[in-house]
This record gives structure tokens, C-alpha cells and sequence, in this order.
């Protein structure tokens, strides 16, 4: 078993940043591809990065690509998304989720492990 704990989401006005944060407990991170996805209000959830548990290599989607940035530290046993240049259609609910496998993709269906979410909201 996995548990998951989402934390430092907030309230920002479009153009600034926050970074979330994923705590990982149970299997020992370095053995979880690990993805971030969100939920806006009235939307279906949706991928928008993840990084691999063997080389660490990372995916976005196209709405984040260039401003957000995900990143690991196993010793920690977290996982973090640098989010820069927030704008309003980033508001939503944001997830972590965690496989036991080396690749990471962005399909919610690989993921069996969620955690229960952290709201973040840009607005003027």
C-alpha cells in the first residue's frame, strides 16, 4: 500500500507560483513513477506531468509544458510541481498519484494510488 499527501496549494493571482508538494509513505519512493493531475471545476481529470522512478525522466502535458516542473527526492520520500506563470485555467483540484514501475505516463488509468487532492485557484 501506498499513502499519498498533497500539500501547498493556495490562492495566487495569474502570473505567480506555487509548488506542491506529493509525501510518499508505504513503498519506498524510489520504487513509484509518480503523476500529477488536476481537476478543474466542471472538467474531467486530467494528466499534466509525471516522472519515472528509474532514470527520472518526465512528461507534460501542453497546457503546462514550459512552466510547470516536476521533480523527485527518494531520500525525502517527495515529489514536487514547480508551477510558474499561473494562470486562471490552472485552477482546479490537484492529485498525486503513484504506480510501482520504473516508466511514468500520464494515462490516470496506470496509476492505482491517489491522494486526496489540494486546491489551487488563480484569480485576480
Amino acid at each position: 500500500q501506498v499513502q499519498l499527501v498533497e500539500s501547498g496549494g493556495g490562492s495566487v493571482q495569474p502570473g505567480g507560483s506555487l509548488r506542491l508538494s506529493c509525501a510518499a509513505s508505504g513503498i519506498p519512493l524510489v520504487y513509484l513513477a509518480i503523476g500529477w493531475f488536476r481537476q478543474a471545476p466542471g472538467k474531467e481529470r486530467e494528466g499534466i506531468s509525471c516522472i519515472s522512478s528509474d532514470d527520472g525522466s518526465t512528461r507534460y502535458a501542453d497546457s503546462v509544458k514550459g512552466r510547470f516542473t516536476i521533480s523527485r527526492d527518494n531520500d525525502k520520500k517527495r515529489v514536487y510541481l514547480q508551477m510558474n506563470s499561473l494562470e486562471p485555467e490552472d485552477t482546479g483540484v490537484y492529485y498525486c498519484a503513484a504506480t510501482v514501475d520504473d516508466y511514468a505516463r500520464l494515462g490516470e488509468n496506470e496509476y492505482q494510488y491517489w491522494g486526496q487532492g489540494t486546491q489551487v485557484t488563480v484569480s485576480s
